[in-house]
């Protein structure tokens, strides 16, 4: 598709143009699901943007796709999300949105960005303060085996098994295993449905995995690069936003051949509003959120811990599901709080020692590298240089990174406490350690750098077990006016945890709830191509050296 085009049969869509300047949309969240459905609606469904309005707890727009801060108290990204070039809903949606500067569209300024900066990790692994360039996978012939009967067996057998029912236990200390858990934040007590549809969704990518090759990432930190521009675009077209907006209840009428939301019931300014929702308007709901209750700590305090009643995401979703089974079963999510939970942080530094040591240890530049994961370390912790500046307006004398540590629960090796009791300063103090780093830059480095942590409880709770029904339909059966959308929907064959299966979310509710002609583009499917299946062959079997 030529970027900034419309395919076939969204051209058709254009043609018709049909009337909908009556119907209202009422969309719960603001995150970047939210955000694209807005845009679906408007650009696919022709419907006016000021009869748009997106309700969102917080006071600013982006949910999980956030990037805060200032030089002075530290900048803040809770994560990052890799991009990869099949991801077919996120290139169609951005080629419709011009940057913040008006000179190209995202998805242009994306795919020319990875060009100028192609990642290749040369030091994708560090063991005992030594780098790893290009590690081996170091699978065994009944590892790989396990691994292609995962790919090609149904889920349904798989049921609610985890990734540790199906490996023994040397699996989890392969090469391959620890790459892959840190690029995509797996735990061996997660679902085994996820990890299979992982393999087979990326299994273009298993041919130079081990130097992160084909990863992509934007020119800023993902709020700078895309949720700006697409708020812009969506403010341009007069979409409503509703603020500080906490929705609490939705009043439905569950009976008879067309089932819909009537009301919308929500908090704003101490104060509880609602809203009555028309024959012919649209509601799309966010479910969950896999950033809900998050804590942020200091450089001088660790973050505290929350549950699923610090926020309302969870707990809207399981009062309007009490009754309607085919709206998911969320506990199964957001009960296990202990099975979903890490720690990130982001460093802010006015000192360049680290980003040049780095440079200097791994052999690439930064944004170049991507993740490097401390095999050795008892957090498992990860760290990623970005490209400098990460954030619009960054000084030029200022530097960010972001990490993240798998195993919060369990002491360091050089700061004897379990991370998620650590403050950015003891952060920092770890991850030099890590790296061997004298005492003397050791010290500069922590003198001159923020870190803030940030405790997130439910940050995987979209790979934990589960079953068919614990997920709804974008569209649930016998709803007339009622969508589903972000990373608690079923989409079968793509991936959660991942930009791609939010706004892949949007397309779909928004197509089907207005009876579009158009559905998202399908899903690559590297698994039914000879040639890419002899070359993750070959790289599973570490012949590609």
């Amino acid at each position: 598709m030529t970027l900034g085009s419309h395919p076939p049969a969204q051209v058709e869509q254009l043609a018709s143009k049909p009337d909908r300047g009556a119907i209202k949309a009422y969309l719960v969240g603001g995150g970047i699901a939210s955000l694209a459905a807005a845009a679906f609606l408007i650009r696919d469904g022709h419907i006016a943007g000021h009869n748009l309005t997106i309700f969102e707890e917080f006071g600013r727009l982006g949910g999980s796709l956030d990037g805060s801060g200032s030089p002075e108290q530290g900048y803040v990204v809770r994560g990052g999300r890799m991009l990869e070039g099949k991801y077919q809903c996120t290139y169609d949606l951005f080629s419709s949105i011009p940057t913040l500067d008006k000179k190209q569209t995202v998805t242009q300024e994306i795919l020319q960005w990875n060009e100028v900066i192609k990642t290749g990790s040369k030091a994708r692994l560090v063991r005992g303060g030594q780098k790893l360039d290009a590690p081996e996978f170091g699978l065994s012939e009944r590892h790989i085996l396990n691994l292609e009967r995962l790919a090609i067996e149904p889920e349904t057998l798989l049921g609610r098994s985890s990734i540790q029912d199906q490996f023994d236990h040397s699996f989890f200390e392969t090469n391959f295993w620890i790459m892959w858990c840190t690029t995509f934040a797996f735990q061996p007590w997660h679902s085994a449905v996820e990890f299979k549809r992982y393999l087979v969704r990326f299994v273009h990518m298993v041919d130079g995995f081990n130097q992160l090759k084909g990863i992509m990432r934007t020119v800023y930190n993902q709020y700078d690069s895309l949720v700006r521009p697409l708020k812009a675009w969506l403010d341009e077209r007069g979409v409503r936003y509703e603020l500080n907006a906490t929705v609490t209840d939705l009043i439905l009428n569950p009976t008879g051949d067309a089932r819909r939301v009537e009301r919308i019931v929500y908090e704003q300014d101490g104060r509880s509003r609602d809203v009555t929702v028309g024959s012919d308007d649209l509601v799309l709901v966010t479910l969950g959120s896999m950033t809900e209750s998050s804590a942020l700590g200091t450089n001088d305090r660790p973050p505290a811990l929350k549950g699923k009643l610090d926020g309302s995401a969870w707990t809207l979703w399981e009062l309007i599901a009490r009754n309607q089974p085919e709206f998911g079963r969320p506990f199964v999510f957001a009960d296990h709080i202990g099975e979903s939970k890490w720690v990130s942080f982001t460093a802010t530094s006015r000192d360049p020692s680290f980003f040049r040591w780095m440079r200097d240890f791994t052999g690439n530049v930064p944004g170049e590298g991507g993740l490097a994961t401390f095999a050795d370390s008892k957090w498992l912790m990860s760290i990623v240089l970005p490209h400098q500046p990460h954030f619009i307006g960054q000084p030029e004398d200022v530097y960010v990174f972001w990490g993240y540590g798998l195993f919060v629960d369990r002491p360091g090796d050089f700061v004897r406490k379990p991370m998620s009791e650590c403050n950015g300063r003891e952060i920092m103090t770890e991850l030099l350690g890590q790296l061997r780093i004298d005492a003397e830059t050791a010290r500069r480095v922590v003198d001159a750098t923020t870190v803030i942590p940030c405790m997130m409880p439910f940050i995987t709770s979209q790979f934990l077990r589960r079953g068919k029904g614990d997920r709804p339909d974008v569209v649930p059966e016998g709803w007339h006016n009622l969508g589903f959308v972000g990373q608690f929907v079923e989409l079968p064959d793509d991936v959660v945890f991942t930009v791609e299966y939010s706004i892949r979310s949007a397309q779909a509710a928004v197509s089907r709830l207005l009876g579009l002609k158009m559905e998202p583009p399908a899903v690559y499917k590297g698994q039914m191509r000879p040639g890419v299946l002899f070359k993750a062959f070959k790289a599973l079997h570490d012949l590609h050296r």
